[in-house]
C-alpha cells in the first residue's frame, strides 16, 4: 500500500509544484511594469500574415531599351526581398515589367494591376487620382546647367559631376546630322534666334503626352517662346523609347528630338555603333533649346493595390534608400541615372500638375 501509495504523491505534487510556478512566471508577467500585453497565437497570425507578399510587383516606363531595363534589373528582385525581410515582410517573388508606354504604366498604377511604378514626375501628376509618391530620385549634377543652348555647345562633351548631387534636371532641344538640324545649329551658335518657321520645318521626334523631358516640358518652352505646342509643329514622330528617338536622329530620318539633359551621354556608345552615327554624338549634334528645370523622377506606389498599406510604404521608402545605398543597388539605379532616393511629398510635384493644366488648356 505504501508502495504504491508513494509514487502517487510523488506525482501529485510535481503537478502542484509546476502548477505554482506556472502561475509564479504568469504573475510575474502581469505584474511587471510597462510589459507588453501578451500576444494570443491567433493575433500573431495574423500579424504574420500581414507581412506576407505573394508577389509584389514593379513596373517601369520604357525611358530606355526595355529589354535592357528587364536584364539591368534583374538584381532588384532578391535586393527587395532582402530589404524588406529585414523590416519584417516576407517576399515571395518580385514580377518587373516595362509598360508599353509611360500611360500604361500610369493606368496599371490607378488600376491596381501593379503595386510599384517607377515613373517620371509627369507620369505621377497626371495619374495621382491612382498614385502615391514616396521617393524622389537624386542624380548626379551635370557639368552645365545654363539656360543657353549655346552654353550646352560650347563645353561638349556634357558631363557628370561626381560630388554634386541633383534633384531636378532639364530637357533640350538636340538638332542631329541632318541638313537641317545642321541649318538649325549653326544659326544657335551663330548667336541668332530661331524662329517658329526655322522649328515648324524641321522633323521632330518626341515622347509619350506624359513624358517631363519628352514632352511636357518642350510644350511649356514652346508655348512660353513661340505661344504654341509641339502639337502646332507640321511634322512630328512620337517614338516608344529615348534610345528609338536617338536612332531616328542619327540616320536622318528627324531633325530635332527633346530629351532629358543626360540622354546623350546614356546613348554615346550606342550613337555610332548601334544608331549608324558617322562620327560621336557630340560631334554630330547640338542644343537649340532648354527648357526650365524638371523635378526629379518619381517611385510611386498604387491606391489601389490591395496590398499597399500605410506601413509597406514607409519600408519601401527605408528599403529603396537602403538599395541605393549598395554597389549592387547603385548598379541597378543607374538605368535611369539615378544616384539615390529621398523621401517625397505629394506638394513637390505642384509644378508638374501646373504644367499639365497649361498643356491641357491648350489642346
Amino acid at each position: 500500500m505504501k508502495k504504491t501509495l508513494m509514487p502517487l504523491l510523488t506525482a501529485v505534487l510535481s503537478i502542484g509544484l509546476l502548477a505554482g510556478c506556472g502561475a509564479n512566471n504568469n504573475a510575474t508577467g502581469s505584474g511587471a511594469a510597462n510589459s507588453p500585453a501578451q500576444s494570443t497565437p491567433t493575433e500573431t497570425a495574423a500579424k504574420d500574415t500581414s507581412k506576407q507578399i505573394d508577389v509584389l510587383k514593379v513596373s517601369f516606363v520604357p525611358s530606355k531599351d526595355p529589354d535592357q531595363i528587364i536584364t539591368t534589373t534583374e538584381p532588384l528582385k532578391e535586393l527587395l526581398k532582402k530589404e524588406l525581410a529585414t523590416q519584417g515582410y516576407k517576399v515571395g517573388s518580385v514580377n518587373i515589367d516595362v509598360g508599353t508606354t509611360y500611360e500604361a504604366v500610369g493606368e496599371a498604377l490607378s488600376a491596381g494591376t501593379t503595386d510599384i511604378g517607377l515613373i517620371p514626375g509627369g507620369t505621377y501628376a497626371l495619374y495621382d487620382d491612382g498614385a502615391d509618391v514616396i521617393l524622389t530620385a537624386t542624380r548626379k549634377a551635370l557639368s552645365n546647367d545654363s539656360d543657353s543652348p549655346k552654353d550646352w555647345n560650347d563645353h561638349k562633351p556634357t558631363k557628370a559631376l561626381d560630388d554634386q548631387q541633383a534633384s531636378y534636371y532639364r530637357s533640350l532641344f538636340i538638332a542631329g546630322p541632318s541638313a537641317k538640324g545642321q541649318e538649325l545649329a549653326a544659326k544657335v551658335n551663330s548667336g541668332q534666334a530661331l524662329s517658329w518657321d526655322d522649328l515648324n520645318s524641321a522633323r521632330w521626334a518626341v515622347m509619350s503626352t506624359s513624358s517631363s523631358a519628352g514632352y511636357i516640358y518642350p510644350t511649356l518652352w514652346l508655348q512660353q517662346n513661340y505661344g504654341k505646342g509641339l502639337t502646332n509643329l507640321a511634322q512630328v514622330t512620337q517614338s516608344d523609347s529615348y534610345g528609338s528617338s536617338f536612332a531616328r536622329l542619327a540616320a536622318g530620318q528627324v531633325d530635332v528630338v527633346v530629351a532629358f539633359a543626360d540622354a546623350r551621354r546614356d546613348n554615346e556608345e550606342k550613337w555610332m555603333s548601334e544608331f549608324g552615327g558617322k562620327a560621336s554624338i557630340w560631334d554630330q549634334t547640338n542644343v537649340i533649346g532648354v527648357t526650365q528645370p524638371i523635378y526629379n523622377d518619381t517611385i510611386s506606389v498604387s491606391k489601389k493595390s490591395p496590398i499597399m498599406t500605410d506601413d509597406l510604404k514607409a519600408a519601401l521608402q527605408k528599403a529603396f534608400i537602403a538599395i541605393a545605398g549598395t554597389e549592387e543597388g547603385k548598379k541597378v539605379i543607374a538605368i535611369y541615372s539615378h544616384e539615390g532616393y529621398k523621401v517625397a511629398k505629394s506638394s513637390d510635384y505642384d509644378g508638374e500638375r501646373k504644367a499639365q493644366e497649361l498643356i491641357r488648356s491648350m489642346k
